[in-house]
């Protein structure tokens, strides 16, 4: 499978706890942090919960 990576590129702040939790799971922590994840159904759930917030590549 393909690896995605992940950045995140607007704040938490303000935003509901269910959002918050999902990035906090994706492994995001602060502002223009990035992780790399391989590219499955229950990743790219997450990532369509946080969309406007986060940027995403394929590595």
């Amino acid at each position: 499978m393909a690896n995605l990576k992940i950045t995140l590129v607007r704040s938490l702040i303000g935003r509901p706890e269910t959002q918050r939790k999902v990035v906090r799971a994706l492994g995001l922590g602060k502002t223009n942090s990035i992780v790399e994840k391989t590219d499955n159904p229950q990743i790219r759930g997450m990532i369509n919960k946080v969309a406007h917030l986060v940027k995403v590549e394929e590595a």
